[in-house]
């Protein structure tokens, strides 16, 4: 793969052409702070892209259809993998959740954590619409399994748009008796899940287990919505890996954690966020659980696909015109590091100064200090864009206007360093900017 600039270390502009090699360079100028976070790239990943998805590991297919919820757009999209897969979700902790996520929640249950296919809607949310809710959400799922051939509990349900409204199920019914399975289209797939998005998020990665290849990958949608604790989002992992079914559970809830639980755009949280995992096993190796050798090779492997999505998402917020990444070390541990860190990317004061170019370093330190995760101020260090502007709590002399031109780059790297422990993380968000207003005051229109 081509190396792309190396984002988390100097910042500086790069054409979309730039970004998408270095999307897919995997972690090329981050190996070091990949391994700081416990995930490290370097030597493990064979390959990286970010023009595959869900349909990249051996036996899985996916597509997507325009099934007339929304005008124009594909809306209907859908998984499938040949063979039975192992599957864990992680779920929205809104008071709401949509009845897709309640109907998947059972299905997994009742199988035994064993799924074959995801049917997936947008343009419409499913969410506070009742028992018709789940009556539609069944009927996706019945109707979706009778055409992959098997049974309800084999099939997870997702849905994302439009909040309390119907679903419009004689057109979901006719699309869903249309589909193409026996082609396949994972582009299709990634455009059938968008709402707001302005661009489809796809992630793969390979890597070598038991002497064979084994691929990892996702595809996502996310853009609006975007808070810790899930987001607006929806996520979807494939790998063809044998996985030991509580360990991808344990593994799964623990990367999402660090990564779809580390974005934020607006602080809102959804109805329907929910990410998903399929393993089938199809590479043919030994299954994978914490004592197998290749175990934190493929640990690394899925947490680097998901930090991909995770940071797409972040980079496409509503009305986005940069991604800002917050690193975060020296804190009493990692929970401390992660919440200082989600601080900093969902301050409004923040994401408003990031939008003008204004390095106004204040407003870090302010949002660090109303977190409330405590902290000892006077070993507060922060270097914004690769200027250092505070040490240990003193402010410290620097170029405001060269710093503004750096923070007019489409990538903004905040460094926070503290000396109260060994604590690392980071997290990802972006600027605020008048198109957000603009985009939220139309949504149904």
């Amino acid at each position: 793969m081509q190396e792309g600039s190396k984002v988390g270390g100097a910042a500086r502009s790069s054409s979309p052409a730039e970004r998408s090699d270095l999307l897919s360079s995997c972690g090329a100028g981050e190996e070091a702070w990949l391994a700081r976070l416990g995930y490290p790239v370097s030597g493990v990943l064979e390959r990286c892209t970010r023009e595959r998805g869900v349909a990249a590991p051996r036996g899985f297919r996916a597509g997507g259809v325009h099934a007339g919820i929304k005008r124009r757009r594909p809306d209907l999209g859908w998984i499938v993998s040949e063979v039975p897969a192992r599957a864990a979700a992680v779920y929205t902790r809104h008071a709401f959740p949509a009845a897709p996520l309640l109907v998947t929640r059972e299905a997994i249950a009742r199988s035994g954590g064993v799924l074959r296919g995801v049917i997936v809607n947008s343009g419409n949310a499913n969410a506070i619409t009742g028992e018709r809710g789940l009556t539609d959400a069944r009927r996706m799922q019945a109707l979706f399994a009778e055409r992959i051939g098997t049974s309800p509990e084999h099939v997870a349900v997702a849905s994302t748009g439009v909040i309390g409204v119907p679903l419009p199920m004689e057109r979901i019914e006719s699309a869903l008796a249309g589909l193409p399975l026996a082609e396949g289209d994972e582009g299709a797939f990634a455009r059938a899940i968008l709402t707001t998005d302005t661009r489809t998020k796809q992630a793969a990665a390979t890597l070598v287990v038991d002497g064979v290849e084994v691929t990892v990958a996702g595809t996502a949608k996310g853009s609006g919505m975007i808070h810790p604790n899930m987001a607006t989002m929806l996520a979807f992992f494939t790998t063809d890996a044998d996985v030991d079914g509580p360990s991808l559970e344990d593994l799964f809830r623990e990367v999402s954690a660090r990564t779809f639980n580390r974005i934020s755009v607006d602080g809102d949280t959804s109805t329907n966020d929910m990410a998903l995992i399929l393993a089938n096993g199809l590479a043919g190796n030994r299954p994978l659980e914490p004592s197998h050798p290749d175990w934190s090779r493929f640990r690394s492997a899925l947490f680097y696909v998901a930090r991909e999505l995770a940071r797409a998402i972040a980079e496409d917020g509503e009305g986005a015109t940069k991604l800002l990444h917050v690193r975060v070390d020296g804190a009493r541990d990692e929970v401390s590091a992660g919440e200082l860190a989600r601080a900093v990317v969902r301050s409004s004061l923040v994401k408003a100064a990031i939008y003008g170019a204004d390095p106004n370093w204040g407003r870090i330190a302010s949002a660090l200090g109303a977190s409330g995760i405590p902290f000892s101020p006077e070993g507060l260090s922060v270097v914004l864009q690769g200027i250092p502007v505070l040490a240990r709590g003193m402010p410290l002399p620097f170029d405001e206007a060269a710093a503004a031109e750096r923070l007019r780059e489409e990538y903004v790297l905040v460094d926070v360093h503290l000396e109260d422990g060994s604590g690392v993380a980071e997290a990802w968000g972006c600027d605020l900017t008048e198109d957000y207003v603009r985009i939220n005051a139309h949504y149904r229109t």
